[in-house]
């Protein structure tokens, strides 16, 4: 199982937001510092989202993204606004970025999910976030009619191969991940899973492990000290 540190970015500083409002902001600091930091714990991937890009196409964090992306020497993929085909190819072809999470195109624009995918292939990774059952878009604050898994399936035609799954009504809350959903995604989907929101404890990365889930995002649980990065690797590393 892969974990991922999160290092979420607005106006330029590391935060991380409660249930991704805006308003529900704690401040971590510098997010080159920051990325730095779980590297230097022993992340081998790290998860980057330009916030202002989620929330309203800013690109006021896309000096501090770029020099993230080049002090850092591990896979970085990235997400946060990610809703045309140039951007896309920006981040793969001149950032040095690994992969590219496109989510609220995943529903409001298909046709550039099989451009993309035609394109780069597994580079490209499906976000999707969900709030009672149904998925949220354009920086979470619309609700769709689809569910996660006409999203997935639907991304899988196309050619995604990994999906982040994030329930928005536990993100940053600390209070467990929801195992039942992502579990059931994942196996629905037949595609990779990564879990997202709500990861609190060890207790947490081990049932995703032990549920065969792909990978899994640590934001709030790291920074607070909730979760140990270091044993929640080894935890994951281990038989």
């Amino acid at each position: 199982m892969i974990l991922f540190p999160a290092v979420d970015i607005l106006d330029n500083r590391a935060v991380r937001l409660l249930y991704g409002k805006r308003d529900m902001v704690t401040d971590y600091g510098d997010p080159i510092e920051t990325a730095l930091r779980w590297q230097q714990a022993g992340a081998q991937y790290l998860h980057i989202v330009d916030l202002n890009g989620a929330f309203d196409d800013s690109a006021v964090n896309a000096k501090t993204v770029i020099e993230l992306i080049k002090k850092v020497s591990v896979p970085v993929q990235i997400g946060g606004g990610i809703k045309n085909y140039d951007k896309i190819r920006f981040y793969l072809e001149e950032a040095g970025v690994t992969r590219v999470i496109v989510g609220t195109a995943c529903v409001t624009d298909p046709q550039l999910m099989d451009r993309a995918c035609a394109k780069y292939g597994n580079k490209i990774v499906s976000g999707i976030d969900a709030k009672d059952g149904l998925v949220a878009i354009k920086g979470w604050v619309e609700k769709s009619a689809l569910t996660p898994l006409e999203v997935a399936l639907d991304m899988k035609t196309r050619g995604v191969d990994t999906v982040i799954y994030t329930d928005i009504n536990r993100d940053g809350a600390l209070c467990g991940v929801n195992l039942d959903s992502t579990e059931k995604l994942s196996e629905d989907s037949g595609i990779n899973i990564v879990a997202s929101g709500g990861m609190a404890s060890l207790d947490d990365v081990r049932a995703v492990k032990e549920k065969g889930i792909y990978g899994a995002i640590l934001g709030r649980s790291i920074y607070s000290g909730a979760i140990d990065f270091k044993a929640a690797l080894e935890l994951s590393c281990g038989e």
